[in-house]
């Protein structure tokens, strides 16, 4: 179940360090876990996007979820992605995982959904969501197989919904999820989280209750800054800062393209003593430029970092 005292303003979307050889780097996540809790992050989300679950085995997967739940030792919350492309398949990934104390699991639009009509999606969903042993967050993208707001709504009505990552940059979703999360309140605890870290005065000043962010192994400590800044007002201090974290992340993720994004990311962490290897599962390499970039970066930022 997760906790309240674990609803802090920034949230990992945690990368999953690898030897070179693919195997998990269990020594590099005690360090990471390490590294996420003296910036003050107390949520970590991890078989995300940035934590490649959808592209690695899912015996690994397990190990990753065991592991982060024995290296955070119940100082922050762990939550985990459990994606699939059918309810079936969802179901099968809870039972997988289902003896790991986790404290909420993930669902996100299907990667392949033919014909996903919103009472497909809801019904989906909703079968998922009861089957959970544990609370449930949703993680929604601006995908052809998302939900859309209303059907997030009702979905957010459901009694083990807790938490809602929005990266989906759309308005009218924004709109609908906010109002839902101040709706609900009034019966149960439902908090909604952005995932937009290149703009977070911007979120904040929206309503959400924090960032759920990629780069938050990295620039969470700053993230937190920018928060706490615009919560108390001081909207062109926060923005200024914002500008300077999004300098540090396109240093990091190889220029406004993100053409290293990935690669670059596990490459800082390197840098840092945290990770030993830069090895992704997904396709993202890291060129010359940016590593030289990313040292001086880690120079520069020292204070956040």
């Amino acid at each position: 179940m997760l906790k309240k005292e674990f609803i802090s303003p920034i949230w990992s979307a945690a990368p999953t360090p690898l030897l070179n050889n693919g195997e998990l780097d269990v020594e590099s996540l005690k360090r990471l876990t390490e590294h996420h809790y003296k910036m003050g992050i107390r949520g970590i989300f991890i078989g995300g996007t940035t934590g490649e679950g959808p592209f690695l085995p899912r015996r690994i997967i397990r190990e990753l979820a065991i592991s982060t739940v024995d290296a955070v030792a119940g100082r922050m919350a762990v939550t985990l992605q459990i994606t699939d492309n059918s309810a079936e398949r969802m179901i099968d990934n809870i039972s997988f995982f289902g003896d790991i104390a986790i404290d909420a699991i993930v669902i996100a639009p299907p990667f392949i959904s033919l014909n996903a009509t919103q009472d497909y999606l809801y019904d989906m969903y909703r079968q998922v969501i009861e089957a959970s042993p544990c609370d449930v967050g949703i993680y929604h993208r601006n995908t052809p197989t998302a939900p859309n707001g209303e059907t997030l709504s009702r979905l957010a009505e459901l009694p083990k919904v807790v938490i809602l990552k929005d990266s989906s940059g759309n308005v009218d979703d924004e709109k609908s999820i906010l109002s839902t999360r101040d709706r609900l309140r009034a019966t149960k605890d439902f908090y909604a989280y952005c995932g937009a870290e290149f703009d977070c005065p911007k979120a904040i000043q929206a309503g959400y209750d924090g960032m759920m962010i990629g780069g938050a192994c990295f620039n969470g400590r700053m993230a937190g800054k920018i928060v706490e800044l615009t919560r108390k007002g001081q909207i062109v201090e926060a923005k200024a800062l914002q500008l300077r974290m999004n300098n540090l992340m396109y240093d990091v993720f190889g220029g406004k393209d993100i053409h290293c994004w990935l690669a670059g990311q596990k490459q800082l962490l390197v840098e840092l003593g945290i990770f030993t290897t830069n090895k992704c599962v997904m396709n993202y390499q890291l060129d010359k430029e940016t590593a030289e970039n990313i040292k001086i970066a880690v120079k520069r930022e020292e204070e956040f970092l």
